[in-house]
């Protein structure tokens, strides 16, 4: 079974012809896969999909191109070469579909990828991992062929089992063809992720540098290293290693929690309602201590043996003193480092170790270069209340950040107790605090007297009291858009159109509505949140079925409600056009006693929410599991059109549906 990005295929089975070996190494493979899916509930982590596929066109000439198609490989999965040895897997093999106005240009070219002792077949096997590009060339002698077809078949394994062979259709556009240099490969995404990810950390790290815990260490640590040694050479030299010594502590950080955890389990955890709350109290106590309630710091006695260490003097003590400094600025760079390293992680692979890089070379940066030019000492600005000032408005970002996790938990349980209203003004209260904080009107435990405010401190106070502003329309129906991602949906409130509108109220107001109908504020789209009811209704008015797999905790899903649905041409569509069906895989309502149906992917075991039974009915009928994910469908069930996902491109979404409905309206 495998995905592209728009779709996914059946399970397929093919007859394989294995020596007797092989055939016992498969056979192995297939009943541990069994056993890890089912009889240890890996299940729960999602169908197993490592490979997916995406094809694009490069164009050479006005008859000449390149067909290319690129495979995205999951963590620790293979894809195989085109070329294997016999005995082995299943080589990756391409049928292209040509009729007579096109032919090919040579054989599908594959880059270099990796050629080891493979664990499971004892071959030497060449390999991909993380992403793959292969290209064939081919010539377009009539002018009417706009686009052409191809399959492609191939197995995928880690290092203890295999998945069957699997055979996916690909479609080139000619239409879309771009130069070869526009085209941005998976593998060059997957690095502009991690630059940003690095980018992001240097930041954060140079705001740590701000902070009063580290920025008084500059000129103490350099002038420290500059008289201590013989000559300036020697003292840039000690700087430096001091600077690699923070780098290598800080990226050693990122490299334990990467294998401890992975980059996937943080990932899977973003919808736990637990991992919301634990992560809120955590930003909680944070801000609590950046605001001067209270210092977090780790027990004196790392520091004091950090310290004795150092004393020793050499590469171990230099080492020792940049430990010393990690420990003894962790009240302040702690929070820093922990909402990086989280936030990194949910990325995948190495970002949370690139991610401490960019961090340790912003905080490390410093040392070496005013070692070396020691004179940049004198226009470094005194130590002074602005440091506690900077790590004040850090507290103040950490507590509006909390609130974000405590909303996803809410949105997951369905309690309404943050709702959008209550969301939008504790984040109006929190930055409207700000805005007077900086503006002199408020002092905190730890402030200096404050008798006159730096030019720099008052535009950033205006530019947080205009941000408090913007927010407050937003508590009568306003969408917010610069900060969709961050609040619950507009629907997820109170007054779902707006305080005092004119409606009178929510949409379950409307009697006249279809059973097991509702109005979705604030669109007034009519929607349903039951299959059978909403595929009923459909039936009966004539129209197609626009399935929603959405989740309460999506981000994603309230960036298309809030940016794309509410634009004209898409929300016209979808409330005159199509019956519109939100299935909520993270719902939280139980069945009642007794009445739980068998799950299909866990024999024997019962379903336990209302979630399950739509997460499993993504997974099942359209072997995937991301939300948010769109169908477009006629009465019998049958697809109008490719699925597709997250599609913030209003046109693109807007065709879409606009295909969808129209081949419903030819069938």
């Amino acid at each position: 079974m495998v995905c592209d990005d728009k779709r996914c295929l059946p399970p397929t089975y093919v007859d394989l012809k294995f020596n007797l070996k092989a055939a016992e190494i498969v056979e192995n493979i297939e009943e541990e896969t069994t056993t890890a899916l089912f009889e240890t509930g890996k299940i729960d982590e999602g169908i197993l999909e490592p490979i997916k596929w995406k094809t694009s066109v490069e164009k050479i000439s006005d008859t000449e191109y390149v067909l290319v198609s690129s495979a995205t490989i999951d963590n620790n999965w293979k894809l195989y070469s085109q070329k294997v040895p016999e005995g082995g897997p299943i080589p990756t093999s391409f049928d292209y579909m040509l009729g007579d106005g096109v032919k090919l240009v040579g054989e599908t070219i594959e880059g270099e990828g990796k050629e080891v002792m493979d664990k499971v077949f004892e071959l030497k096997i060449k390999f991909f991992k993380n992403s793959a590009i292969f290209k064939q060339k081919i010539k377009v002698i009539d002018a009417n062929v706009k686009s052409i077809k191809a399959e492609v078949g191939f197995m995928a394994c880690d290092d203890r089992k295999c998945l069957s062979p699997s055979f996916i259709d690909l479609n080139f556009d000619l239409t879309k063809a771009v130069s070869g240099n526009d085209i941005e490969s998976s593998e060059e995404k997957s690095q502009r992720g991690l630059w940003s990810i690095f980018l992001i950390a240097f930041l954060s790290g140079f705001v740590a540098l701000l902070t009063p815990c580290v920025f008084p260490m500059i000129p103490m640590t350099v002038s420290f290293f500059i008289k201590q040694s013989q000559s300036k050479a020697k003292g840039i030299r000690n700087a430096i290693i001091y600077g690699l010594s923070i780098i290598v502590i800080y990226v050693l950080l990122g490299t334990i929690i990467t294998a401890i955890f992975g980059a996937d389990a943080l990932n899977a955890l973003a919808t736990n309602v637990w991992f919301n709350l634990i992560f809120f109290l955590l930003l909680v106590v944070f801000a609590i201590s950046f605001l001067g309630a209270f210092e977090i710091v780790l027990p004196n006695s790392w520091a004091n043996k950090a310290d004795r260490q150092a004393d020793r003097g050499g590469l171990i003590g230099i080492f020792f003193m940049a430990l010393a400094l990690a420990i003894v600025s962790f009240s302040c760079t702690g929070p820093i480092v922990g909402t990086i390293l989280v936030e990194a992680a949910s990325k995948g692979g190495i970002a949370p170790v690139i991610g401490m890089l960019g961090f340790s070379t912003a905080i490390a940066l410093p040392f070496a270069l005013f070692a070396a030019f020691p004179g940049w000492l004198n226009t470094l600005p005194k130590s002074g209340g602005w440091l506690n000032t900077v790590k004040v408005v850090l507290g103040f970002l950490e507590l509006a950040l909390a609130f974000k996790f405590l909303s996803q938990a809410d949105l997951v349980l369905q309690l309404h107790w943050l709702e959008r209203e209550v969301f939008l003004a504790i984040w109006i209260a929190i930055f409207g605090a700000l805005s007077l904080y900086l503006l002199g009107k408020i002092q905190l435990p730890h402030d200096s007297p404050l008798k006159h405010i730096s030019v720099g401190r008052l535009l950033l106070g205006l530019l947080t009291l205009s941000f408090t502003i913007y927010m407050i329309p937003g508590l009568w129906g306003a969408p917010l858009n610069l900060i969709s991602a961050f609040p619950p949906p507009l629907d997820y409130s109170e007054s779902p159109y707006g305080v005092g509108n004119s409606k009178g109220g929510g949409a379950n107001n409307h009697a006249d509505l279809p059973e097991g109908a509702h109005l979705l504020a604030p669109h007034d789209i009519l929607a349903f949140n039951d299959y059978d009811k909403g595929l009923a209704y459909a039936k009966e008015v004539g129209k197609p079925v626009m399935i929603d797999f959405t989740g309460w905790a999506c981000v994603n899903c309230r960036k298309m409600e809030q940016n794309v649905w509410v634009k004209p041409e898409v929300l016209s569509k979808l409330k005159n056009d199509v019956v519109l069906i939100s299935l909520y895989v993270d719902e939280q309502i139980e069945f009642p006693e007794g009445e739980a149906p068998d799950s299909k992917l866990r024999p024997g075991k019962k379903l336990r929410n209302v979630g399950q039974k739509w997460s499993e009915m993504q997974t099942i009928r359209y072997k995937t599991n991301t939300q948010p994910y769109y169908v477009l469908m006629g009465h019998n069930e049958e697809n109008l059109i490719d699925p597709v996902g997250y599609t913030p491109d209003v046109d693109e979404y807007n065709n879409w549906l606009k295909k969808g409905i129209s081949n419903f309206k030819n069938n």
